[in-house]
Parts: C-alpha cells; structure tokens; sequence
C-alpha cells in the first residue's frame, strides 16, 4: 500500500517491484531494480528516503526517516529480515542481517556488514568493510565495536550519544521524560491522520 504523507507521494521506478502488503509512505524513491517484500514498512516522517538500485528490503524490515535524519541506502544494499534503519545513510553493497538495528545519524560505510540482531547506535560511523558481529554493538565515531558481555562499556556510552536529546528534543534529565517524549512524538505521529492511500 501506498500512500501520501505530508503532500509527498512515494516515487517507484518501473523496474521496482513493492510487494501488495508492504507500507510505502510520505516522501520514498525506490530505484530501479529494487525488491520490497511483505510486511516492510518505509515511512518517511517528514525527511525523505531514497533507495539505490537493486536494493532488496526483506519480510517486515522497517526503514524510517525523520525530519531531521533523512534515509539514504546505497545500491546493491540488502536490508534483512526485522531489521531496522532509522535516519541513517547506508552506503552501497552493505547487509544488513536480520535484527540489525541502526540508528538516527548513523553513517555506515560501503560494503559493511551488520550481522544478526548487531546494532549500530546513534551518530555512529561506520567505516568502509567494517563487520558488526552477530548481537555487537558499534558506537562512536569512527566506531567501536562492543560484544554484548560489555554492558558497562556499552552503557557508558549512552548518555553521550544522548538517545533523547538528538531524536525527540527532549533532554534526558527532564523529570517527566516519557511524558515529554510521548506527547511531542506522539504529536508528530498524528500528522497521519490526514494521509491518503494512493
């Protein structure tokens, strides 16, 4: 399904092929040769989102703009199963396995792999053929990458990479954090209300 989001309506080449349940929303170009299976969802929440050629974006992986991190997936990219990219650039030739999560500024590199369940945090980057390993954690710039037995060192850069601050405008130390955070995205969400399937 298709719609119109913010007056913007996605762009499909010809040569593309969207599976009839795959949501394909707001302000996406889908170039040629690209595959979208059942159950993705591609929503570009008021920043655009472009795919490459050949990009393939498998069963109920979700690709996710913002307004202020907009999506870019290099050619030849492969988005795996459950996988999810929110307001990240993705160069070409990269795979991302399934479960593999990068986050709002990200920046990852051609020919990177992000293997299973891997995440790559907020504003980090990602190197040219750097590999994720399955279940690791890549944060920084240029990025570390931390195996999951590293809660500590995982969990200390957190408050720098500052989750609430950079994707929702809220500063972590607000009293009533998800109070803010829910009513201003949930704010931003209902900007859905008036979208139009096309």
């Amino acid at each position: 399904m298709m719609f119109e989001h913010l007056g913007a309506r996605p762009r499909i080449h010809d040569t593309a092929v969207v599976a009839p349940t795959a949501v394909i929303s707001g302000d996406v170009e889908i170039g040629p040769g690209c595959q979208v299976l059942h159950g993705a969802v591609i929503t570009a929440e008021g920043g655009p989102i472009t795919l490459g050629e050949y990009v393939i974006v498998m069963e109920n992986a979700l690709i996710r703009a913002t307004a202020a991190n907009a999506v870019h997936i290099g050619d030849h990219t492969l988005v795996g199963t459950l996988a999810s990219v929110a307001g990240a650039t993705v160069g070409e030739e990269v795979f991302l396995a399934s479960g593999a999560r990068v986050f709002n500024g990200a920046l990852i590199g051609a020919r990177c792999e992000v293997r299973v369940n891997a995440i790559v945090q907020r504003r980090s980057v990602l190197p040219e053929g750097t590999v994720v390993p399955i279940g690791w954690v890549a944060t920084g710039d240029p990025a570390r990458l931390l195996s999951p037995d590293r809660a500590d060192d995982i969990a200390a850069a957190m408050p720098e990479l500052d989750f609430p601050g950079h994707v929702f405008g809220v500063d972590r130390d607000t009293p009533d954090l998800m109070v803010q955070l829910t009513e201003r995205y949930g704010s931003s969400l209902a900007r859905h209300a008036d979208d139009r399937q096309v």
